[in-house]
């Protein structure tokens, strides 16, 4: 890593862990703009495959995480590794899922392993508070609705459970800093191309036949995957696992509020008491001793 590398490192570092989160939530619902474009014409898996590999290539390009892996240890490569294998897999199954449900009901679903990885890394009576808070928050504003097919559902909660394995080992990769961190994730996305390269290649062809398209798939690993990602490891670095899961209820409250800044959209009470409900947790909550968080 230069110097200047090193420098622009330390300066996010420096920034609030919160607006890593507020960040993250603007690109990730970005994303399915973007996807959107490509849905009439390239099937789920061609999608996931389409923005693993461009997040991949970006990576490749800007870490060449390569040089950084061969100098890890057989421990370290194995926890890599497993984060390619668990990235790869959750993108596939997030798009099967959207495909059969409502984007609201995804959403909530995917929020239930966060909430259970928050409470079981919560001691203090004034954060398990925060969490309920935040849960009730979430839960108004993705809108869940039980509809659509029953193999949806079987989709939406392996994504649930592969995202919990997400904020499990990019904690682990970030232990020895963000930077650090964002060279073991440009690796584990070149892994998660090798596994999505088998189920989503064919699928994907289309696009690599047409600039637009290829140009929306481009656009949704720059917005879901790459920048989301990277501030995750800027977070992580800095925050216990169980605070890092309760912060996570920003990504809806930030998309919610984005519709009504920008796209001057009207809010319903409910919109805004989630709103309230999510801030006042962030509000309330409180980052506990290390020892405690990190491990649970």
């Amino acid at each position: 890593m230069t110097a200047a590398t090193r420098t622009m490192t330390g300066r996010f570092e420096r920034l609030p862990p919160q607006l890593y989160f507020v960040t993250s939530a603007i690109f990730h619902y970005l994303g399915p703009a973007f996807a959107v474009l490509l849905f009439a014409s390239i099937a789920p898996l061609g999608v996931a495959w389409l923005r693993i590999a461009s997040a991949a290539a970006i990576f490749a390009l800007w870490r060449r995480p390569w040089r950084f892996f061969r100098k890890l240890g057989a421990a370290e490569r194995r926890i890599v590794i497993g984060l390619g294998v668990v990235l790869g897999l959750m993108n596939g199954c997030f798009y099967l899922a959207l495909e059969r449900l409502p984007l609201g009901t995804v959403g909530a679903i995917e929020f239930l392993g966060p909430i259970g990885l928050a409470a079981f890394g919560m001691r203090s009576p004034r954060n398990v508070v925060a969490l309920g808070l935040a849960a009730i928050g979430v839960y108004v504003l993705t809108d869940a609705r039980i509809e659509g097919e029953p193999i949806g559902y079987v989709f939406a909660f392996a994504n649930c459970a592969l995202f919990v394995a997400y904020v499990v080992l990019g904690h682990k990769i970030a232990a020895k800093g963000a930077a650090d961190g964002v060279d073991r994730l440009g690796a584990a996305m070149l892994v998660a191309m090798a596994v999505a390269l088998p189920f989503g290649i064919k699928d994907a062809l289309p696009a690599l036949r047409n600039p637009l398209l290829l140009a929306a798939g481009i656009g949704v690993g720059i917005c879901s995957s790459v920048i989301p990602y990277v501030c995750d490891q800027f977070a992580m670095a800095r925050l216990p696992r169980a605070t890092f899961a309760l912060l996570l209820a920003l990504l809806p409250a930030t998309a919610a509020t984005i519709g009504i800044v920008v796209l001057h959209q009207i809010p319903t009470a409910a919109e805004v008491a989630g709103i309230v409900l999510v801030i006042a947790a962030v509000a309330i909550h409180r980052a506990e001793e290390p020892g405690a968080a990190a491990t649970a």
